[in-house]
């Protein structure tokens, strides 16, 4: 701590209290001293204090001030403005603003949904201190000024992808659109797991390793991680831990592309194209770059991985390790990238930063690329361990080979891939915004046909009240659609009535059989009245709620909106579907299958998923206890005598000292009366979490008091509600969409 020369301190101690209750310093001791305390994080990192916008922001309302057409011209015009405290490559930062936009979107995984382009995330860490992100903090910076310029107008999000867009069709390349909507986080994301090694590129083996068993095996890689390295965000481009081998690269490259929702020929598309243009930096000493960004001092202001000696720009910067260019002209969009890959054999051979690279055998001098400061000086062009997968894998090799044949082709496939890559986080294409939104349905979009919103609710209501279902039906069914929502990547939800089809129909955590039975019900009422099934499921739901609330002597109307439409199988990717099944749902109490993690874990994992904070996750688990909709009809944590009454109960017996937990057998308990001895009732641990953990017992008790009833009741409603609306992105301020709205 610097203190100015005449300062003193007793005992030569710093002034500053760094072990207060609000440094960050006691909160990582707390997490120390207590590690096994379930961390409820998660559950609030986006809440209204971190967000400097006014209480009024929209972003969709500044995005239709937004002067797009200048803006692009703009981010053109900055592509071959090159500064010397970094100069472009060759006069031109297409390559640098590509691989920005790419490492931003390409943290998505399809496991949960999370990473991904849609938060501006890169500009915080880990992401903007990860060794394959290096040198992107001064892609931000040179977008600063136009960010600057428009400021509000335009977030960080948005521009990081449509710069790596404006750079392609600088370059030449027909992009095939681009869509606005992503809105600024303002701190790190800490609901997002990637990876438990204690290092960065840190090998197979190694302590925490992501791979089990051989690298060789299919689907080893850790759910749901998708880099094969902390610190990467696809593969290693040396090879298989930095070891060269081309084959089994391609495994690797098959199956991270595949957890990015890529197939193959997109897989082959995307790394053709991105190495299309640009190069990679390696033409020094690593071990003379400073820290990551976010170690760096602070006089550096952000920047990271500065030189210590040396220029360390221009031709001299370093940045992955390997060091060219794979195109003779890599400013420009053309076959160049296959020519070079297939009319040549390629070896082995060191970069001047010690990385392994293949380079020509031969090639003729006019093929070469030039030097990025010099352009009567040849290089030699490279490729990595991936792109030599292209040309060796027997499944690959004919992707790029009829890439090679047709070029035109390729650059449609390269085109629709990369949106899908900038985009598939973004959600439904309801939530796209600008000019450019392309016309066209993409089946990994998960369309759904807009509902009707003038159906007559009376008739719907009166139809489901004399169908005979029970409360549990209802309630459950409806809840099952809804849960499958998740605010990552806005996938999944009540709206398309996708339940009902392949594969959400066979989820064992659905009940197929219940499932079938009720669905059959439902689908009369809608033929009967004209609504689609979704909002017969929703409003089914909701009336149970009605009911079990009236019973408990609190009268309340849930609201309703009408407007849901039906999905169909065509419209449905059942592949792409089968990442959002409910293995385990504490609010139901389900658990097909024991994990690494524990139930109240898993719990918080799809509450964070859902939107929802603590107290909503909290409210709804007392709730649907009591209401007796439990997985499989089980009892556990039903801790009541009145099911189907929207009581406190679950809260009053919780915290009701007259009775005592005692383990049963694996996540089972039993509660006894202290006097007697005699069992009441069985729960499991996401039902005591809501006991023991000191911040969800502090709502347990809130709940449990006698005059809660009605708040309980209210609050139950309310979040019932955000959770069957949470993909309602058609109707303005009703859905999730909003961090703002949901913290």
């Amino acid at each position: 701590m610097s203190m100015d020369a005449n300062s003193t301190t007793r005992g030569g101690q710093c002034p500053v209290m760094h072990g207060s209750p609000t440094s960050a310093r006691t909160a990582q001791a707390q997490a120390d001293w207590w590690p096994r305390a379930l961390n409820l994080d998660i559950l609030h990192q986006h809440d209204t204090r971190t967000d400097p916008m006014d209480a009024g922001f929209s972003y969709r309302d500044e995005l239709r001030q937004l002067d797009v057409e200048a803006l692009k011209r703009d981010l053109k015009a900055l592509m071959t403005d090159s500064q010397p405290w970094w100069p472009a490559d060759w006069g031109h930062y297409g390559g640098l603003m590509i691989r920005m936009a790419w490492h931003s979107a390409g943290t998505y995984r399809i496991a949960d949904g999370r990473g991904g382009a849609g938060s501006g995330s890169q500009r915080f860490a880990p992401l903007n201190s990860w060794p394959d992100n290096g040198n992107l903090d001064k892609a931000r910076r040179l977008l600063w000024p136009i960010k600057k310029k428009y400021g509000r107008r335009i977030s960080w999000a948005d521009l990081m992808i449509l710069a790596g867009n404006m750079a392609y069709e600088s370059m030449g390349l027909k992009t095939y659109g681009f869509a606005f909507g992503r809105e600024d986080i303002w701190h790190p994301e800490k609901d997002i797991y990637w990876g438990a090694e204690k290092a960065w590129l840190a090998p197979t083996g190694s302590e925490g390793s992501r791979y089990a068993g051989s690298r060789d095996g299919e689907r080893t890689l850790e759910n749901p991680l998708a880099a094969v390295m902390m610190g990467l965000i696809y593969v290693n481009p040396e090879g298989v831990d930095g070891q060269p081998d081309p084959l089994r690269t391609a495994l690797d490259m098959r199956e991270t592309f595949a957890r990015m929702a890529m197939d193959d020929e997109e897989t082959v598309a995307l790394t053709a194209g991105g190495h299309t243009v640009g190069k990679a930096h390696g033409n020094g000493d690593a071990a003379q770059l400073g820290p990551a960004p976010e170690g760096a001092d602070l006089h550096e202001q952000g920047l990271g991985w500065n030189a210590r000696s040396g220029r360390g720009i221009g031709r001299d910067a370093v940045t992955s390790g390997i060091e060219g260019a794979w195109t003779t002209h890599p400013t420009r969009w053309d076959n160049g990238y296959f020519d070079m890959l297939f009319g040549h054999e390629w070896t082995l051979r060191k970069s001047p930063a010690g990385a392994w690279q293949w380079e020509p055998v031969d090639i003729r001098d006019e093929d070469r690329p030039v030097d990025v400061e010099d352009a009567s000086i040849r290089c030699n062009p490279i490729m990595t361990d991936a792109d030599m997968a292209l040309k060796m894998d027997p499944l690959y090799r004919p992707i790029a080979e009829r890439f090679h044949r047709d070029p035109a082709h390729f650059s449609e496939v390269f085109a629709r891939a990369w949106f899908k890559l900038t985009h598939r986080d973004l959600g439904p294409k309801v939530r796209y915004l600008g000019p450019d939104v392309p016309a066209e349905d993409l089946l990994w979009q998960d369309p759904v046909p807009a509902g009707r919103s003038d159906i007559d609710l009376d008739a719907v209501r009166a139809q489901i009240r004399a169908s005979g279902l029970s409360l549990a039906d209802r309630i459950a069914t409806a809840w099952d659609s809804a849960r499958t929502f998740r605010g990552s990547d806005k996938r999944g939800g009540a709206n398309g009535a996708r339940i009902r089809l392949a594969p959400q129909k066979d989820w064992a955590g659905n009940e197929p059989e219940r499932l079938a039975r009720v669905l059959a019900v439902y689908e009369r009422i809608a033929a009967d009245t004209g609504a689609s099934v979704a909002d017969v499921i929703v409003l089914a739901g909701s009336l149970g709620i009605e009911e079990a609330a009236q019973a408990a002597g609190v009268p309340i109307a849930v609201p309703f909106l009408p407007g849901r439409g039906d999905a169909t199988d065509a419209t449905t990717d059942a592949a792409s579907f089968a990442v959002l099944e409910p293995l385990a749902d504490g609010f139901r109490n389900g658990l097909q299958q024991h994990f690494a993690a524990t139930p109240e874990e898993l719990l918080l994992d799809r509450a964070q998923l859902m939107g929802l904070s603590a107290c909503e996750m909290t409210v709804l688990v007392g709730g649907l206890r009591v209401l007796g909709v439990n997985h499989g009809g089980s009892r556990d944590g039903v801790l009541t005598d009145r099911v189907g009454v929207l009581s406190n109960d679950f809260f009053v017996h919780l915290t009701d000292m007259g009775l005592s937990w005692t383990p049963v057998g694996r996540n089972r308990y039993e509660l006894r009366d202290r006097a007697t001895g005699t069992p009441r009732w069985t729960a499991t641990r996401v039902d005591l979490v809501f006991g023991s953990n000191s911040v969800l017992r502090a709502y347990a008790e809130l709940y449990a008091q006698d005059d809660s009833r009605e708040k309980f009741v209210r609050d139950f409603v309310a979040a019932w509600v955000k959770v069957m609306n949470a993909d309602r992105f058609d109707v303005p301020g009703a859905a999730w969409s909003d961090r703002r709205a949901s913290a």
